[in-house]
C-alpha cells in the first residue's frame, strides 16, 4: 500500500524518472524570446534587429534549424494564420491590413489586443478604464466583422477576453458587479446575448482554450482550498475536473494538454501529457534543460515544441513523442 501511494505521489508531482528528449538549438547568441510558430509548423518567427541583423523586422528560421531570413520588413502584431497585420497607432485607432491584397480598415482599440476567430473573419477587443482599483475598473468588450464597425457586447468590472469558443461565442471572465467578490468564467453568444457561467472564483489565471474551443484549462489561486488548483472544463458546461498538478501548460491538440510541472528542487524540466478522453497522465520525458520564464510553445500540428533555454538563452526545438 505504501509503495502504491509513493508511486502515485511521484506521478502527480511529475517526478517520475524519464528519458531526456533530444532537442537542438535553432538560434544562437541568446536569441530570441517570444518566438511563434508559422501556421504550417515549418518555421519559427521572431523579432530581431541590429546588431545581430541588418535591420529591425520579423525574421524566420526553419524548425530544423538553418538560414535565418527576414519574413516581414515592418513590425506588427500578426494574426495566427498570418492573414492580417495589426498596427496600433499613437491614439485610439488601430490599423488592420489584409496581407493578401493590402486592404485596410481601422478600429478604435486604443492599442488593445485583437482576438481573432479561427477563420479570422471576426475579432474582439476590450477597452478598460485606466484608473481605479483593477477589480472595479469597467471593461467594455467589442466585436466586429472584418471591414465592419465595432459593436459593444459586454460591460464587465475587471473583465478579460480569453478567446473565441466558435465563430460567434466568446469566453470571458469578469465580475457581475463592481462590489462582487468573485469573478465568473462564462461564455457569451455575441449574436444572441446568451450567457453560460462555467465557474465562479476569486480569479482565473492562465485561461487556455483547446484548439477546437470545446475545452478550457485554467488555474485558480489564492481562493479556498476547494477552489484552488488546475482545472479542466467543457465550454458547453458541466462539472470542472481537477488535474491535481501545478505548472505551465499548453494544448497539443483538441484532446491532449502538455504540462511542465513546477520543479522547486531544480534540475531539468519534465514534460507531461494529459489525455482528456482517457483522463490519464503520461510522462513524455525531460528537456535536459529548463525553460526560461515559461517561454515555450507547441507547433500547430502538435508534433514539435520550442522553448527558450535557461542554460544558454537560445531557442531550442524538439520533436514530441
Amino acid at each position: 500500500m505504501k509503495r502504491t501511494l509513493l508511486a502515485l505521489t511521484a506521478l502527480l508531482l511529475g517526478a517520475a524518472e524519464a528519458a531526456t528528449l533530444p532537442s537542438r538549438a535553432v538560434l544562437s547568441g541568446e536569441c530570441c524570446p517570444g518566438v511563434v510558430w508559422t501556421p504550417d509548423s515549418r518555421a519559427l518567427l521572431f523579432l530581431d534587429g541590429p546588431p545581430a541583423r541588418g535591420s529591425t523586422g520579423i525574421y524566420s528560421v526553419p524548425a530544423d534549424g538553418g538560414e535565418v531570413t527576414r519574413r516581414f520588413s515592418s513590425v506588427a502584431f500578426f494574426s495566427p494564420s498570418l492573414r492580417w497585420a495589426v498596427r496600433p497607432g499613437a491614439g485610439e485607432a488601430t490599423t488592420l491590413e489584409r496581407l493578401t491584397d493590402g486592404r485596410r480598415f481601422t478600429l478604435p482599440t486604443y492599442g488593445a489586443d485583437v482576438v481573432w476567430t479561427r477563420a479570422e473573419t471576426r475579432l474582439a477587443y476590450a477597452r478598460s478604464s485606466t484608473s481605479g482599483n483593477f477589480d472595479r475598473r469597467v471593461t467594455r468588450v467589442f466585436v466586429a466583422d472584418v471591414f465592419g464597425a465595432p459593436r459593444l457586447v459586454a460591460t464587465l468590472p475587471g473583465g478579460s477576453i480569453h478567446g473565441w469558443v466558435n465563430d460567434s461565442t466568446l469566453l470571458l471572465s469578469g465580475k457581475p458587479s463592481a462590489a462582487a467578490r468573485d469573478r465568473e468564467l462564462f461564455t457569451l453568444d455575441t449574436r444572441t446575448g446568451a450567457r453560460r457561467v462555467l465557474r465562479q472564483a476569486l480569479g482565473f489565471r492562465s485561461v487556455t482554450l483547446s484548439p477546437d474551443g470545446r475545452q478550457v484549462a485554467y488555474t485558480v489561486a489564492f481562493d479556498s482550498a476547494a477552489r484552488n488548483g488546475l482545472w479542466l472544463q467543457a465550454t458547453a458546461g458541466g462539472s470542472p475536473r481537477e488535474l491535481s498538478v501545478f505548472g505551465s501548460y499548453r494544448w497539443r491538440d483538441a484532446t491532449r494538454l502538455l504540462l511542465i510541472p513546477l520543479n522547486a528542487a531544480g534540475g531539468p524540466h519534465t514534460l507531461r501529457q494529459y489525455d482528456v478522453t482517457a483522463n490519464a497522465w503520461k510522462t513524455l520525458g525531460d528537456l535536459g534543460d529548463q525553460v526560461r520564464l515559461a517561454d515555450w510553445s507547441v507547433s500547430p500540428d502538435g508534433r514539435r515544441l520550442s522553448f527558450l533555454s535557461a542554460r544558454d538563452g537560445n531557442v531550442r526545438v524538439l520533436t514530441l513523442p
